[in-house]
């Protein structure tokens, strides 16, 4: 048995591979860094969806069908309970889309990330939500209705670059509590609310926030090692470092931090950053010799969407935008194989008790 399914082999997969030895991240047979600040995430969600459906248009046309798709959603606007977090309202949203299987509904449900958080997060501030831009790209239109104003190209080119890497990254949990439900034919919005509920989970997408918590709580970098040493002592677990998969870096990270250098004012959060980060893993590296714990994807999400002026709970939110189009991935290609998943366990409670 393999309580945490590291060993087991689930399914197959044309979407990613996640190299966790040589840390490496391959989308559809591009290499992360031969995407992410290179191409778009419209031609990214093209390129993960290819073949899944037959009336997918042609990847210079996603921009459009992406764009009309965020305007029917807005159209169908949910009044969200005033006590729910952003993560609950994106979460009611979804629910909302509709439980087809066809590409009007994945389109819909992609669509759905950006203008339902934004919609969530200017109605906690107080303010109305704003209609979506359908010309305007993916990342720009979501900064937009998030801010009211329109985003920098450097903001906007920032986000895109993150929405493709995390657009998919194997069979995580959230990926594979979406391809379980799929297999069940209970449509697309039910394994994409199945994935945002994994998602949402601080050992999952969670993390990003506490990434900045733990900045602020060490203040400058001379606090760094004694603030580090004392979280150590307490048995706590440092944000942002350490990963299931990966015995190296976390590509993700590289990424993210090329993307983090572009943006203007950003040079100071960075160094400051980066002290914290070489503190973290001298320290982990000696406290921990046996064990393999480096700079995972969510410590420099954290700095990447500070920079970009996202409030901390709406991160996951933010983080689930990306990855729907993977998890839309998954979902039609588990119903293509027509296998319901249903594993074994085993029985360890007591025994039959015998009559006397």
């Amino acid at each position: 048995m393999d309580a945490g399914l590291e060993h087991v082999v689930a399914a197959e997969t044309v979407t990613s591979d996640v190299d966790g030895d040589a840390g490496r991240l391959v989308l559809r047979g591009h290499d992360l860094d031969q995407l992410a600040g290179h191409t778009t995430f419209e031609a990214v969600t093209h390129l993960l969806w290819s073949g899944f459906f037959d009336d997918l248009p042609a990847a210079r046309d996603m921009p459009a069908a992406l764009g009309a798709a965020r305007t029917q959603v807005f159209a169908q606007l949910p009044a969200f309970p005033a006590h729910l977090t952003a993560v609950e309202a994106l979460r009611v949203g979804l629910s909302h889309i509709g439980d087809g299987d066809d590409l009007a509904t994945a389109l819909r449900l992609l669509a759905a990330g950006p203008v339902f958080t934004a919609a969530a997060v200017r109605r906690a501030q107080g303010y109305e939500p704003i209609a979506p831009d359908p010309t305007l790209s993916h990342a720009a239109d979501f900064l937009r209705m998030l801010t009211g104003a329109a985003p920098a190209p450097s903001s906007a080119a920032a986000l895109d670059a993150y929405l493709i890497t995390i657009a998919d990254h194997g069979l995580n949990a959230s990926t594979f509590a979406a391809r379980v439900v799929a297999s069940t034919q209970a449509g697309l919005a039910s394994a994409a609310v199945a994935g945002l509920s994994a998602l949402k989970g601080p050992l999952h997408g969670g993390a990003p926030g506490p990434v900045l918590d733990m900045i602020d709580a060490i203040g400058a970098p001379a606090n760094a090692e004694a603030w580090i040493d004392a979280a150590l002592a307490r048995g706590d677990r440092l944000m942002g470092f350490g990963h299931r998969v990966y015995r190296v870096r976390d590509p993700r990270a590289d990424a993210l931090k090329a993307a983090i250098v572009k943006l203007p004012k950003t040079t100071g959060r960075l160094a400051f950053a980066e002290a914290i980060e070489s503190a973290a893993l001298n320290k982990l590296a000696a406290r921990y010799p046996t064990r393999t714990l480096e700079t995972n994807v969510e410590f420099y999400t954290a700095l990447l969407l500070e920079a970009l002026r996202i409030p901390r709970e709406a991160f996951t939110c933010v983080f689930a935008c990306g990855r729907l189009a993977g998890w839309i991935a998954h979902a039609r290609e588990q119903l293509a194989t027509g296998r319901l998943v249903r594993p074994k366990s085993v029985y360890v409670g007591p025994e039959v008790r015998v009559a006397a």
